[in-house]
């Protein structure tokens, strides 16, 4: 397992944040922190994605951080340079896995098909994201690609929560869920940091 793969492995569920105020991050990563899931992939959905990324570093420094809906180089900079210690795309590009690989940034690309997987493996990437999880078949469809492919492990987003997420874990290689359920963004908007704390715990208890 790789070292990017074993860190979010110990944590098992990453809330996947889309923010529009970068400020808070500040309280939103203490909620979650502190409710036992030290991890987020801040996705470049919105313009306050790197601020909030090195607000966050600074903020939690022993928290796990990743940028998430990286497209292209310039964002994979743009990440780094923020403080995140990891990447995740949507789907696979090879420029931006080679961006990440220059950089010396882990990057977890996006996949959820035959092809997008040994593209990946030709590059030397076997820690992928499934993605759109739910969308592109769920549970059988990991299994269906874990199958051929004994090399690869997954990270499913995408439609993953309280009800299914024990599934995917029980999946042998399956070694984190990304979810957006204990993030929703009305709840950040709101700034119901104490619901955003109960939900992490609800779910950092819940992959126990």
């Amino acid at each position: 397992m790789s070292n990017i793969a074993q860190q979010l492995a110990d944590i098992k569920v990453i809330p996947v944040i889309a923010i529009d105020r970068a400020q808070d991050i500040i309280p939103l990563g203490k909620a979650l922190a502190e409710n036992g899931l030290p991890a987020a992939e801040i996705t470049f959905r919105s313009d306050a994605a790197a601020e909030a990324i090195r607000l966050l570093r600074e903020a939690q420094p022993d928290m796990l951080i990743g940028a998430g809906t990286v497209l292209n180089k310039e964002q994979a900079i743009a990440a780094k340079e923020a403080g995140a210690t990891f990447v995740v795309s949507p789907g696979f590009n090879p420029n931006t896995v080679k961006a990440c690989q220059e950089l010396g940034i882990d990057i977890v690309p996006g996949v959820n098909n035959p092809s997008a997987v040994e593209a990946a493996i030709e590059m030397g990437i076997t820690t992928l994201k499934f993605f759109p999880a739910e969308a592109s078949g769920g549970i059988n469809m990991v299994k269906s690609l874990l199958g051929p492919y004994t090399q690869i492990q997954f990270m499913p987003t995408g439609g993953v929560n309280t009800k299914n997420v024990k599934d995917y874990l029980a999946i042998d290689r399956v070694f984190a869920c990304g979810g957006t359920w204990m993030v929703d963004k009305k709840l950040i908007n709101e700034g119901r940091w104490d619901e955003i704390g109960r939900l992490a715990k609800e779910a950092a208890d819940l992959v126990k």
